[in-house]
């Protein structure tokens, strides 16, 4: 896999890391209107209906993680480096397809008995979800919050799961698509997840090499995204 990179390891070539990648999935999903009037199985109507519904529950909290990431986030970094352009066409290449994917499939294909919403797969998938969510925030604040007004230079970040690993946003944002890909129990959320994992492992392991060669005191405890483990 290509190593993504941006902001420390990123060249000149200037682009707006978070405002371009993230905008597709603010876009409103693919409309569904005349699909269920066509809907060949009478009896499957109400688990199809309970899967639009899942769809918009999904939906939406995906486009406030979004409309946080792309609309808020990139307004609040302080003393920010540039990212390669090529980095931002791809992502947004990957965003847009990936969402429509996801909101493709939850508002037209899906399928869901009509208890899901009380399923444990729901459930735990929500709560690692929620909690994934949470994580990210939690880590973006503490990044956002290194440098003091007019710095440029680099801090090691500490405090909450940047305590255990080097890169908790990331770990933060992986949680969160392992539970999305839980709780829509589908294969396109499992795929969303894994690719998530895959890129976001590449960059974590950089940052952790990165962290380990320009700071002499950095803890040498810390993993590089998995608490404890990895």
């Amino acid at each position: 896999m290509t190593p993504r990179v941006w902001g420390r390891g990123s060249a000149r070539v200037g682009g707006a890391k978070g405002l371009q990648d993230r905008l597709p999935p603010l876009a409103p999903p693919p409309g569904h209107s005349g699909r269920d009037s066509n809907w060949p199985n009478l009896s499957k109507r109400r688990t199809y209906r309970l899967g639009t519904s899942l769809g918009i529950i999904v939906s939406r909290a995906s486009t406030a993680c979004a409309g946080l990431k792309s609309l808020i986030f990139p307004f609040l970094i302080r003393g920010g480096k540039p990212t390669p352009l090529y980095s931002c066409v791809m992502a947004f290449v990957f965003c847009t397809y990936n969402g429509y994917m996801q909101s493709r499939y939850l508002s037209q294909y899906a399928v869901y008995a009509d208890d899901w919403l009380t399923d444990p797969r729901f459930l735990t998938g929500f709560v690692l979800w929620l909690l994934g969510m949470l994580i990210n925030i939690h880590s973006d604040h503490i990044l956002r919050n290194l440098r003091q007004p007019g710095e440029t230079g680099y801090k090691i970040p500490r405090g909450g799961l940047f305590e255990y690993v080097s890169a908790a946003n990331y770990f933060g944002e992986v949680a969160e698509w392992c539970g999305y890909g839980l709780a829509s129990w589908s294969v396109q959320g499992g795929a969303f997840a894994l690719f998530t994992l895959c890129v976001l492992l590449t960059i974590a392991q950089q940052h952790h090499q990165w962290y380990l060669e320009k700071f002499e005191d950095y803890p040498k405890f810390r993993k590089t995204i998995i608490p404890f483990l990895f």
